[in-house]
C-alpha cells in the first residue's frame, strides 16, 4: 500500500501560451512513472512511496525548467502514513 500522497502544482514562468504545454509535459511525467495519480484542475495528486515520489519532484522542476520556464513556483503537499494512505480512500465516496 502507498505511504503517502502527494499533491504538485506546478505554475512555470512562461508566456502564457506556454504554461499549458508545460504543465502537459509534466502530466506525462507523472503518467509514465507508474504511479497512481488523480488529475485536478489546479493541481495533480501522486500516490506511493514518499522517497520516490519526491524524486519525480525534483524530475518535474528540472525539466519543466530544461523545457524553458525561466522559474518555477510550485505548490505541494504531502499525507504520509507509514501504515498506507491511498487517493481512493479519501475521494471514493463522492465519485458517481
Amino acid at each position: 500500500m502507498a505511504e503517502a500522497t502527494l499533491s504538485i502544482q506546478i505554475i512555470p514562468v512562461v508566456p502564457e501560451e506556454q504554461i499549458y504545454p508545460l504543465v502537459d509535459q509534466a502530466i506525462a511525467m507523472i503518467s509514465a512513472s507508474g504511479f497512481t495519480y488523480w488529475i485536478g484542475p489546479s493541481e495533480t495528486t501522486i500516490e506511493g512511496d514518499l522517497t520516490s515520489m519526491l524524486e519525480l519532484v525534483q524530475k518535474l522542476l528540472r525539466s519543466t525548467y530544461g523545457a524553458g520556464a525561466s522559474r518555477i513556483i510550485s505548490h505541494i503537499k504531502i499525507d504520509y502514513k507509514p501504515s498506507g494512505v491511498t487517493i481512493d480512500e479519501k475521494i471514493h465516496k463522492y465519485l458517481k
